[in-house]
């Protein structure tokens, strides 16, 4: 139960009818009664996802509106890990949360088992209006102009199961920021909202920046400001006219260009917006569908925790952790304790932040890869009953932030944490590397990336002054062009590939350098090189120095990598690109992560089914 005055009902978005349906049409695949296509194109809207090893293995997404789970529902999902999964899940680079190797004759025990606390995965995948996601500091950050979270809550509800968002030609991407610093990739999604102020006759009047047709993969493209500001009461009205002119004149047939931002590439923006204000007018004159607030007084979601559960002692966290059962295929998450910081002065420095309430932090949990085992997800959701405010929220960099902690809590939390494994410093940095699936589980996936990743991760972890030369860097890997892990607007970004050597596959990564989501536009990183995998580590040691030699004043690495000259970086990577048959070692034809040789297999993905 969420331990505020909004109830449970809040956090509830699932239906059991749902499920029915999904039952009915299950049963009429098999008997033959429903086509391939047809089957495919049902389960993908209802959180089913094929994955590359053939037969009845699939993943189940469950969608977290906004990053947002009670304590409740993350112990549904340590359930749900536990009996039909691999003993963890994994947390998305959009906030929700993914269960691989689940067999289909499971799937209504596991989507039933979600239900049964508000979790739905009802239009998780395919094409639909995926889950609406949120900065996880929405409603606690000091520079936001105000809390986004109600009227995303709004807009999620107002377009789940809506007509139009279970068969638009392609996947719908949306974001609210809170109009501070961005941490929801705003300007990457089909719509961005950004929480505006205006002065009118009446007084101080809410809205937001909207920005459309955003997005990254074979065409990077900033979103574009439709409206810099749009009062908060038409919001959901004029989503409603970009996703009509999406579904009517989308591209159907070609997959690989039927994201909104194509339609606007082949209409021009002038057209499109046409196109966009005529359908608002349209659904002005018809009444526009209202808020289920007053948009200038919405409900207020944040307040302190009445009341908070006995904290759990350490020897109780570590009974909880120890019922952890986590297997195979692929990579099983390692619960390391951190090195050094054993009084968590670097943890407070780098996980922990002041809150605008004041007397109160937000604490990042770093979760290597993003994958939770079934007992730690216990854990912390015991934490967050008494150290938080009942909830935990994901992030976009695939970690839990814990709010409403006391400030005079965090030696306790932290000591706590640390007896799960779960304590470690530096989230978002070379030492917290995020990255999609990847070739463990993806159809389209060339690489093997969360092997990179957790390559990475775990030399950096063991070398924080390379950490500390690089503050601020964000690294993010993808396996492919498609961008799931958010490669392009990454500091320091690696997409997956393979080059020939003697006639063999090597895997290989893109190095993209520079890209960064926040401001008015977004910057997509340039590729500064092509990196046999196992000389990916090598990137940063020489990214490092020439940042140290070349920075002005005191920039960031991530704005060196963003104006230096591409020569210069290409110049200072140039010597670590050649292989061939009398260079390459044994291991260059393995990828990371892996035991055998590097074969790529790639098919076609259902993103698009």
């Amino acid at each position: 139960m969420d331990s505020r005055t909004l109830g449970r009902a809040r956090f509830d978005f699932a239906k059991s009818t749902d499920i029915d349906l999904f039952v009915e049409k299950l049963e009429k695949f098999e008997r033959g009664e429903l086509g391939a296509d047809e089957w495919r194109a049902f389960r993908l809207a209802n959180g089913t996802y094929g994955q590359r090893q053939l037969g009845e293995l699939s993943m189940l997404r469950a969608k977290a509106p906004q990053g947002i789970l009670t304590a409740e529902q993350l112990e549904a999902v340590a359930s749900v890990a536990s009996r039909y999964s691999r003993g963890f899940a994994h947390i998305t680079t959009r906030q929700n949360f993914q269960f691989h190797f689940v067999r289909l004759p499971e799937m209504e025990r596991a989507m039933r088992d979600l239900a049964a606390v508000g979790i739905t995965t009802r239009e998780a995948c395919g094409n639909t209006v995926r889950n609406v996601t949120a900065s996880p500091t929405a409603g606690v950050a000091a520079d936001e102009v105000f809390d986004p979270i109600p009227y995303a809550e709004a807009f999620t509800r107002h377009f789940l199961r809506h007509p139009l968002s279970g068969s638009l030609p392609r996947k719908f991407k949306v974001a609210f920021s809170g109009g501070g610093s961005d941490h929801a990739f705003i300007l990457v999604n089909d719509l961005g909202f950004s929480a505006r102020l205006r002065t009118t006759d009446r007084g101080i009047e809410r809205g937001f920046r909207l920005t459309v047709a955003g997005g990254t993969a074979i065409l990077c493209r900033s979103g574009e400001p439709l409206f810099e500001f749009i009062p908060a009461a038409e919001i959901l009205g004029a989503s409603e006219a970009v996703l009509r002119v999406f579904d009517a004149h989308g591209e159907r047939v070609h997959r690989h260009k039927n994201r909104l931002k194509f339609l606007v590439k082949q209409f021009g923006w002038e057209k499109f917006r046409a196109l966009v204000l005529e359908e608002f007018e349209k659904a002005r004159a018809a009444g526009l569908p209202p808020l289920p607030f007053d948009p200038e007084n919405p409900p207020d979601v944040e307040t302190a925790p009445v009341e908070r559960s006995a904290p759990p002692s350490i020897a109780e966290l570590a009974s909880i952790a120890a019922t952890d059962s986590m297997r195979g295929p692929g990579i099983v998450p390692r619960f390391l304790p951190t090195v050094g910081d054993d009084r968590g002065e670097r943890f407070t420095r780098t996980n922990v932040k002041p809150q605008r309430q004041e007397g109160y932090v937000s604490v990042t949990v770093t979760v290597p890869l993003g994958d939770l085992s079934s007992g730690r997800l216990r854990a912390l959701a015991a934490l967050s009953r008494s150290y938080g405010d009942g909830t935990v929220r994901t992030t976009h960099g695939q970690n839990l932030v814990l709010r409403w902690v006391k400030d005079t809590d965090v030696p306790e939390l932290y000591s706590r944490l640390r007896a799960i494994g779960l304590s470690d410093p530096d989230p978002e940095s070379i030492a917290d590397v995020s990255s999609c699936p990847g070739a463990e589980t993806c159809k389209l996936a060339v690489t093997h990336s969360r092997g990179a990743a957790d390559e990475l991760s775990s030399r950096f972890r063991l070398d924080r002054d390379l950490v500390d030369r690089a503050k601020g860097l964000v690294v993010k890997i993808s396996g492919c062009p498609n961008g799931c892990g958010l490669h392009h607007v990454a500091g320091l970004g690696f997409q997956g590939g393979m080059r020939k050597v003697d006639n063999r596959p090597v895997p290989q990564y893109f190095v993209l350098v520079g890209g960064e989501a926040g401001g008015d536009t977004a910057r997509f990183g340039r590729v500064a090189a092509k990196v046999p995998a196992r000389r990916v580590g090598e990137v940063f040691e020489r990214l490092v120095k020439l940042y140290e030699s070349k920075r002005q004043g005191e920039e960031s690495i991530t704005t060196y990598l963003g104006r230096a000259p591409l020569l210069e970086i290409k110049a200072s990577l140039a010597d670590l690109e050649p292989l061939d048959a009398k260079t390459a070692t044994p291991e260059d034809y393995i990828d990371l992560g892996e035991t055998v040789a590097f074969a790529p297999e790639t098919s076609e993905g259902e993103c698009a089914a």
